[in-house]
């Protein structure tokens, strides 16, 4: 049995899904894209369930990718229940996805999440009666706090146990008359999806399911036609908008009939945002939050790194006189320690902290409002303002943020958003920064290098933006409330988070470490240093960095971990001057971007687009590493 969650962004689908998930969900992608979604296995009355957790999405119709493969994903796989959630606080806007997932006439039900915050703001809802309107079970739920959760999922579980499939709304004439034009020659084609439903989505033009016909598709395009036809007439539009049209006014009245707002009462939440989106006094906030942010990482990082690397320096020594030193077997296993406790002792202590808080404001609602706040700044570099959620997600993982220029409209925006994206450090870049300058120099350069970052990414968008003209449009964003944060949510989003380093990057880091061990016992090293020694003569850096640096292509953390080995020293201070680590911590920051980037860049653009920008990350590394070079000699 397969329960599948479907709902627009910010409606808390996925808090419930957190909810039951547990630690064992999997993320992965649609067949032959890159748009994820994630899946998990839970009890339900006693038996197992897949559950399905699908991209947020405002509609059916497939105007974005992701859009679209909800609705695939709805019609291609056996789904024997949609768990439709609604965001209480804006019933009418997720009425309108929930009259589209009725017409696919699949077995339904409507969960009604943050009743507590609907109720905050005054509002009313009689779901006995929306019911009734909708023919499908309506269930109150509060996700965050766990309350409804176990209704929800048994009411979904009898409702697919029975086959109750949901009923179709029925709609104005014209619209059903064209239905029913479309839906009689489609008498011959056998599908998983009704007739009518099937008849709806022809209309709308989804090339997908036309495709997907298995009879003589020359009846059905002359119905197709004849409907549209019928339906310019009467109404002098389209049938895309005339369909949009009937479903927002059903949800409208519908909304009118079961709602009742009564007060609101203004909270400090209000006056928070007051303070938070106040055109002077938010950016003094957003700054002094990335502070407080930076100065919770790099003290638990710190903390840990410190006491690990020593348990580990002690384990080398023990592990190189017990087997001998200056031996090959030696150098290897020294080179898997090496890695290993690059991840346990540089890496971890500063990366899940990062993530962490990065869950928390994300939960509490604080990144759609940092959006808000750099639109204006988003403008400046030539960019659609919701670019901004580009580089949020960069802050986590550069490939995610590559994959989401697909939001963007126009090439044009692509190239620039997906350029200026592999520029954001990312969580592998801050072990760099936090391992490195953090550690050796304070959190406050570390926060100094995030600025400078920052300011680097908006000249050079500018500089790109004046290079390829063009008027973006504004913002509009949807700010959600404010919500309390679930310590399980944030530890399973965390967790997914550093899962990716755990499975993918640590054993790289391992493997490089080993590798690095074997040039150095070849003493061919020294030729990989050559090849980059221009770059690094001309950024004052010792010519044993240039592994670490072509390494650090396959992962960032391998320039931290490698440079460690290639040095031969465990503490930094000892090979490097404060100048050299912000000079080289810096480059690390801009350079090359790494493979699995390189990939997404490709995918999403071209092959020459991916050596264009990864051409302009060097040169700009070099710009800035100089330009930082040049304030540490002055300031250090």
């Amino acid at each position: 049995m397969r329960f599948a969650l479907v709902g627009q962004p910010n409606c808390g689908k996925s808090t419930l899904f957190n909810q039951v998930a547990g630690y064992k969900a999997e993320t992965g992608n649609f067949s032959g894209t890159t748009i994820t979604f994630t899946e998990s296995r839970v009890r339900v009355l006693g038996e197992i369930v897949d559950l399905v957790d699908l991209p947020g999405t405002y509609t059916l119709s497939g105007t974005n990718p992701a859009e679209a493969e909800v609705l695939r994903y709805l019609t291609m796989n056996p789904v024997d229940s949609i768990i439709n959630v609604i965001d209480a606080s804006h019933l009418s806007q997720g009425l309108d996805l929930t009259i589209e997932l009725l017409e696919l006439g699949q077995p339904m039900i409507v969960a009604l999440n943050m009743m507590d915050e609907a109720a905050r703001m005054g509002i009313n809802i009689d779901g006995p009666e929306l019911q009734e309107l909708l023919d499908v079970d309506v269930l109150p739920l509060i996700a965050s706090k766990g309350r409804g959760v176990r209704k929800v999922f048994t009411t979904a579980f009898e409702v697919a146990h029975n086959k109750l499939v949901a009923k179709r709304p029925t709609y104005s004439l014209d619209i059903e008359n064209a239905i029913r034009i479309i839906s009689l020659s489609l008498k011959e084609h056998n599908n998983s999806l009704g007739k009518d439903a099937l008849a709806i989505k022809l209309l709308e033009d989804n090339a997908d399911l036309f495709n997907c016909l298995t009879c003589d598709t020359r009846e059905i395009t002359k119905a197709i036609k004849e409907a549209k036809a019928t339906i310019q007439k009467s109404r002098g539009q389209s049938s895309i908008w005339a369909l949009n049209a009937e479903r927002h006014g059903l949800s409208s009245r519908m909304s009118h009939r079961v709602v009742q707002q009564t007060e609101r009462r203004l909270t400090k939440r209000d006056y928070i945002d007051d303070f938070l989106l106040h055109p002077f006094w938010g950016y003094i906030a957003l700054i002094v939050i990335l502070w407080f942010f930076f100065e919770v990482i790099y003290g638990i990082g710190s903390t840990l790194e410190g006491p690990l690397l020593s348990v580990f320096i002690n384990l080398i020594y023990y592990v190189s006189n017990q087997v001998g030193p200056d031996t090959f077997i030696s150098d290897i296993l020294v080179g898997i320690l090496q890695g290993i406790s690059g991840g346990v002792a540089i890496v971890i202590p500063y990366l899940v902290p990062f993530l962490l808080g990065l869950s928390i404001m994300e939960d509490i609602g604080y990144l759609p409002r940092l959006a808000f706040l750099m639109d204006a700044l988003m403008h400046r570099m030539g960019l659609h303002g919701k670019a901004i959620v580009l580089f949020i997600l960069g802050y986590g993982c550069n490939v995610p943020a590559v994959m989401s220029t697909r939001i963007l409209e126009e090439r044009r925006d692509r190239l620039l958003a997906a350029t200026l994206a592999t520029l954001v450090p990312c969580a592998a870049r801050l072990a760099v920064v936090f391992g490195l300058v953090a550690f050796y120099l304070g959190p406050e350069y570390a926060l100094a290098i995030y600025l400078f970052n920052i300011l680097i990414i908006a000249i050079t968008g500018r500089i790109l933006s004046k290079m390829i003209p063009e008027v973006t449009p504004g913002l509009i964003l949807e700010i959600p409330v404010y919500r309390m944060p679930t310590l399980n949510s944030i530890i399973k989003k965390t967790w997914y988070r550093a899962r990716e380093f755990i499975v993918e990057a640590w054993p790289i880091l391992i493997i490089g470490s080993i590798i690095l061990a074997i040039l150095e016992r070849l003493n061919f090293s020294h030729w990989f240093n050559a090849l980059v020694r221009p770059i690094t003569w001309l950024l004052g850096l010792p010519s044993a960095v240039g592994v670490p640096l072509i390494f650090g292509i396959l992962r960032k953390e391998l320039s931290l971990i490698m440079l460690r080995q290639a040095l031969n020293v465990t503490d930094f201070s000892a090979a490097l001057t404060n100048v050299q680590m912000v000079t080289f911590t810096v480059f690390v920051v801009f350079y090359v971007p790494c493979l699995a980037t390189m990939a997404a860049l490709k995918r999403e653009l071209n092959t020459r687009d991916m050596f264009f920008i990864a051409g302009l990350t060097v040169v700009v590394a070099l710009i800035s590493a100089l330009i930082a070079r040049g304030f540490a000699c002055l300031f250090l």
